[in-house]
């Protein structure tokens, strides 16, 4: 490659820095290498809105765009919390995020009121896990509508 003559090199070029000094300096870890699509990030619209309407009177209805504003906020909500919980990990040198990570986070993020409450649903849970109930079942014995998952 040939440099281009229209370029003036001037003492402002000196104070740029490259990405690879903006990395060094930062010497933060690197997280994921990977880009992960909008859509890929939200819940399904489906399922916002199902919960959606356990919260409001049978006959209500929910525009398109409270579902969509509701799916998108729950969603960064859910990565707030997992990024705080996946730091805690990294620094205790552990892959796997577990129910008490996420208590941890939403507690150090100020949702301590929220955390107490699942707290004791943990508890319920993993009762109701170690007692030979469904992995999928919430502690009353029904169907977690968030899709929630064993630890």
């Amino acid at each position: 490659m040939s440099a281009s003559p229209s370029k003036a090199e001037g003492p402002h070029e000196e104070d740029v820095q490259s990405p690879e000094t903006e990395d060094k300096e930062q010497e933060q870890p690197a997280m994921y290498e990977f880009e992960v699509k909008e859509q890929d990030r939200w819940l399904p619209i489906a399922n916002v809105a199902r919960i959606m309407k356990t919260a409001l009177p049978e006959n209500a209805k929910i525009a398109k765009e409270a579902k969509e504003c509701m799916q998108e906020c729950v969603s960064e909500f859910i990565s707030f919390i997992t990024s705080e919980a996946s730091e805690k990990c990294q620094q205790e040198k552990r892959k796997t995020v577990n129910g008490e990570d996420i208590l941890f986070a939403m507690t150090s993020l100020g949702f301590e009121n929220y955390a107490e409450a699942l707290k004791i649903y943990l508890a319920k849970y993993r009762e109701t896990l170690s007692r030979g109930g469904e992995s999928r079942s919430g502690p009353s014995g029904s169907t977690a509508g968030a899709g929630s998952s064993s630890n």
